[in-house]
């Protein structure tokens, strides 16, 4: 009897690119992939930050390198993807959130989290199949969402309507690009403690209402994200393309 074997996990000989690895869940992303065998490229906009992680983690014995890259800056991405060889794993997790009351909402506030969170993802997206597809790579492409992107939070809307947009677009681009077999899905986590959610943990009310949300009573850590993000970028998650990976303690179980 041939019993079936679990497909590997393992992500030896690929080439990798995290955006916003510099910190947060996106250095825990490029940590994660190293790990499993794969050449990263950080990408990030801080030198100092990013270069530090870059040293931390070739310490370590793992294979990555630094690219000062601002996923923002369209030209420059494009740029960037077209003078590096085509990557088998692109993981974007650079990200803005501004929160304010929905009737106190600035244009600016509006248009600088849209701008990184919709529009530079979605042209990294587009830019990283074009660099699969030319190059004939079955690649895996990986946005962080959030639980956000399938409920609304107080004093979120933009960040909600930011996230909601992520996981539309990435369907519409599961259903373009599954026949080169480029996988596009997102992992979307409750509340990770990083620097960029600090703010809202020196908030008790804030505390409370995401404790109360909380199914497994504990919010995220980033190495809740890592097991995830390797998941998706290997053979292990094959047949997943256009879906959303809930990693958010139960919170939109209800």
């Amino acid at each position: 009897m041939m019993l079936p074997r679990t497909p590997s996990f393992r992500l030896d000989g690929k080439r990798a690119l995290v955006a916003g690895a510099s910190s947060g869940i996106g250095q825990g992303c490029a940590v994660a992939l190293a790990e499993a065998g794969a050449h990263v490229v950080c990408a990030a906009r801080g030198v100092e930050r990013l270069q530090d992680t870059v040293d931390a983690m070739t310490a370590e014995g793992w294979s990555a390198e630094a690219l000062v890259l601002d996923v923002s800056d369209l030209p420059a991405v494009t740029a960037a993807l077209n003078a590096q060889a085509a990557f088998d794993v692109v993981v974007n997790s650079a990200g803005l959130a501004r929160h304010s009351p929905a009737l106190a909402t600035q244009p600016d506030d509006f248009d600088a989290v849209m701008g990184l969170n919709v529009r530079a993802a979605y042209f990294l997206s587009v830019g990283a199949a074009h660099g699969m597809k030319a190059a004939g790579i079955r690649g895996s492409i990986i946005h962080i969402s959030s639980q956000m992107g399938h409920v609304g939070g107080i004093d979120r809307a933009v960040y909600s309507a930011t996230k909601h947009a992520v996981e539309g677009f990435t369907k519409s681009m599961a259903i373009e690009w599954g026949p080169l077999g480029i996988r596009i899905n997102t992992i979307c986590p409750t509340f990770i403690r990083t620097p960029l959610t600090q703010p809202t943990f020196e908030n008790p009310e804030r505390v409370a209402w995401i404790t109360e949300k909380i199914k497994l009573g504990r919010v995220g850590e980033v190495e809740d994200i890592m097991g995830a993000v390797t998941f998706l970028a290997s053979d292990a998650a094959a047949l997943m393309t256009g879906t959303a990976l809930m990693v958010d303690g139960g919170w939109t179980a209800d």
